[in-house]
């Protein structure tokens, strides 16, 4: 029998997304965030897929690095988040979400492939057969029993402004390069800027919303 009951808040495991241009500190203020959400660093592992980047930072802390080179298929997120899940790490943070959507063995290099290749141009076909590989990270990500911080890499644009009567050239990021609409996978989304002050662009928790800050221990 379906039963009904009222709504009630309770504690949950963090699903955040941080998304960002190069430089903006993704990297780092995931890593503060993280460490806001548990008492000690040795609690944090780092998914690194960016060429051991995510080692650059250990001065801040004795956090955990899992280096994940090519091919980035979703079976190979999902078996480094299973690991650190087995190992007891309470905050994995993936850095970056990024190369499974569009890197070297990622969905796009794949469904490609087949279309060229098994499908004998049949592009939908493909996308049939790699959407549930991707959807499977996307589950493995949302039923972790482990805060979840991803970063993804932003389309960037450059606008030129007047300040002071100088030219300036500024870095604005765009959409997540990712699958459309990933972000509806998140309770909690930072875009950051290339002043390193994140705005809140989507807060299940409300307690950022609409708010831009730099984020920090305090603010995980």
């Amino acid at each position: 029998m379906m039963q009904i009951q009222p709504a009630e808040r309770k504690a949950a495991k963090l699903r955040m997304a941080l998304t960002g241009p190069s430089g903006s500190g993704k990297t780092y203020s995931a890593l503060l965030f993280a460490r806001g959400l548990v008492d000690r660093w040795e609690k944090i592992l780092l998914i690194d897929t960016e060429n051991g980047s995510g080692h650059l930072y250990a001065a801040l802390g004795t956090y955990h690095v899992l280096g994940l080179a090519a091919p980035f298929s979703p079976e190979r997120y999902i078996e480094a988040i299973q690991t650190a899940i087995k190992a007891d790490f309470e905050v994995v943070i993936i850095d970056s979400l990024t190369p499974e959507w569009t890197g070297d063995g990622g969905i796009l290099d794949v469904q490609g492939k087949l279309a060229d290749t098994k499908y004998r141009g049949n592009s939908w076909s493909a996308w049939r057969e790699v959407t549930p590989k991707h959807n499977a990270l996307i589950e493995t990500i949302q039923q972790s029993p482990a805060h979840m911080i991803a970063t993804l890499r932003v389309k960037v644009e450059y606008l030129q402004s007047d300040e002071n009567g100088k030219k300036k050239i500024q870095k604005i990021g765009t959409a997540p390069v990712q699958r459309e609409g990933l972000e509806h996978e998140f309770d909690l989304v930072f875009d950051l800027n290339a002043e390193h002050l994140a705005y809140a662009s989507k807060d299940r928790t409300s307690l950022f919303d609409g708010q831009s800050l730099r984020l920090s221990e305090e603010a995980g």
